[in-house]
């Protein structure tokens, strides 16, 4: 009998449902905070052996109502439970409206026609050549996110790999996997990530970009492991239907069972070939823009919606049919977007209660008693843990390097090392936690469920995990710089 994981929407109720009762019972407690320049941005840096804990405030209104203190922590009540989504999706704003444009700017170049022409004749081309296809894109995808720290941008890319892999016999999960897997991984095996080492270096007050070595072996390690797993999964797939995870789940084979008719390279105009060029250079533009002139979310989104407006225009869409479109493809993001404010649910609760500098203190307490070998892959585990309730590279890197950096020099290990399990603990959680938006975004847009992402994902995390214990014990073992 397999255990049925529940609807995400059930998942993240009850996981805040769970942090909101253990504000309760875990001590509440805080670091004192600083500001400070780190790589040309002022960041919010906790301030080592400055926790205190902090006395929790109980009462009857409390627990229904809220009664905040002064100087005490006051266990979330019932409205701070019920809020606590709302709270969140205010909070995560701005990557919500971000997908919500990704959808509509989605809609239009679906209208156009550009996404179904395009994708047969890549079919065309490619006809057996599946394999090649994977390695190629994951490629491209894991050196993206290892120098320039992509992500988010992946996200609108994911419709159209889905429907490149159900033209070519695979099942929708396959598609996002080319996406998530790869730009995760490559997040994670960072190389120059300006948004996790070089955040964490400039903590820990290292050169930038050093110790690049054992960075690039390890991403080439991490990066083989995961085609290679995908691959396999997508040769599975491809041979019996029934061998996909999400095989029962009739969405995922729509345009499978109905669309090789669609998708042919005969319905390639000359004006898509035009609108093509428009987006790619749009898009670059945009990645670019993020590294040099600081884009988030809102440029990000202004700019792909000017890649719907040239879209239109070149495909000569009435701005009737234009605004059409982008209301359907608005529509059909909307589970993926509500996701994300479900899950930041999670670190509202938690920050209420003032309980997440404690499990922080907790954790590099323990890791100060332990040897160093296993201090090491302790310290992999705390990040991974920590990234369940900080899912920011550059967040997680603000509350943990400070207090990792220093317990690495008590311990006998170098920095460079604490910064390595860092980006590894930060990073590889990432497709598997229900707090990254990125991933319940993906899971939306490609219309696979959690639980199911979980079955095909987590032995590879597992895999993952191992490859960077392995690495941070030979990075001990050689006193790595």
């Amino acid at each position: 009998m397999t255990m049925r994981i529940p609807h995400v929407f059930v998942l993240l109720w009850l996981v805040i449902l769970a942090c909101a009762l253990a504000t309760w019972v875990v001590p509440s407690g805080r670091y004192a905070r600083e500001t400070r320049e780190v790589e040309g941005r002022s960041r919010t840096l906790v301030v080592p052996g400055t926790f205190e804990p902090v006395a929790k405030h109980y009462s009857l209104r409390g627990a229904l109502l809220g009664d905040p203190q002064p100087d005490r922590a006051t266990p979330v009540g019932v409205v701070g439970f019920l809020s606590a989504v709302p709270r969140g999706m205010e909070a995560a704003a701005d990557i919500i409206f971000f997908i919500f444009v990704i959808g509509g700017v989605f809609g239009i170049l679906q209208r156009t026609g550009v996404v179904t022409a395009s994708v047969g004749r890549l079919v065309d081309r490619l006809q057996d050549r599946g394999p090649l296809l994977t390695v190629v894109v994951m490629t491209v995808f894991a050196v993206g996110g290892s120098t320039l720290g992509m992500g988010e941008e992946y996200i609108p890319l994911v419709p159209l790999f889905v429907l490149v892999a159900r033209r070519l016999g695979y099942d929708a999960l396959y598609g996002m996997a080319l996406v998530e897997v790869a730009g995760q991984v490559g997040f994670a095996a960072s190389t120059t990530n300006p948004f996790t080492v070089s955040v964490a270096q400039g903590i820990a007050e290292l050169p930038l970009h050093s110790g690049m070595p054992l960075r690039i072996v390890f991403f080439g390690c991490a990066l083989s492991l995961a085609i290679g797993y995908v691959l396999r999964y997508g040769a599975r797939v491809r041979r019996d239907r029934a061998a996909s995870v999400i095989a029962d789940v009739p969405e995922a084979w729509e345009d499978r069972d109905q669309g090789a008719a669609v998708a042919s390279g005969a319905d390639y105009r000359r004006h898509h070939a035009a609108i093509l060029v428009a987006c790619a250079v749009v898009f670059a533009f945009i990645v670019v823009a993020v590294q040099r002139f600081g884009w988030w979310m809102a440029e990000m989104g202004g700019g792909f919606l000017l890649m719907g407006f040239v879209a239109a225009a070149l495909a000569r869409l009435s701005v009737a049919d234009s605004a059409r479109a982008f209301v359907k493809g608005c529509e059909e993001m909307v589970v993926a977007a509500l996701v994300v404010g479900f899950a930041r649910g999670i670190a509202v609760v938690l920050q209420d209660g003032l309980v997440i500098d404690t499990v922080v203190h907790a954790a590099a307490s323990v890791l100060v008693e332990v040897p160093r070998y296993v201090a090491v892959v302790g310290m992999l585990c705390f990040e991974n843990i920590v990234n369940v309730f900080i899912p920011s590279g550059s967040g997680q890197a603000a509350v943990s390097m400070p207090l990792m950096a220093p317990l690495a020099d008590i311990i006998g290990i170098t920095r460079q090392t604490a910064v390595f399990s860092f980006t590894c603990g930060d990073g590889f959680s990432n497709t598997v936690i229900p707090t990254s938006g990125i991933l319940m975004a993906m899971l939306g847009l490609a219309k696979v469920p959690y639980g199911r992402w979980l079955r095909f994902m987590l032995p590879l995390f597992g895999l993952l995990c191992l490859l960077s214990a392995a690495f941070l014990i030979v990075a001990v073992a050689i006193g790595y710089h």
